[in-house]
């Protein structure tokens, strides 16, 4: 099984530009058409809306593909 840990940076992102960003598909589109096909699943459950709100702390789940979203570090004040 592949992991990727992917450090969100804001509150929420949407389930489909989570997709694009982490490479599983070519776009927003592609990430859209992934989640219609209910092959997405999101802390266990599957996922069919297209702009779910992941947060910090959930586990997305695309086949043998796990993405844990984490809550990225901010970065030292200079």
């Amino acid at each position: 099984m592949q992991e990727i840990e992917f450090g969100l940076q804001r509150e929420f992102i949407q389930l489909n530009q989570l997709l694009k960003l982490t490479g599983l598909c070519d776009s927003g589109g592609a990430g859209k058409a992934l989640v219609a096909g209910g092959g997405i699943s999101v802390d266990g459950s599957v996922e069919l809306r297209k702009t779910c709100k992941i947060r910090a702390g959930q586990l997305v789940k695309l086949g043998e593909v796990e993405i844990r979203v984490v809550a990225a570090e901010e970065p030292p004040p200079d």
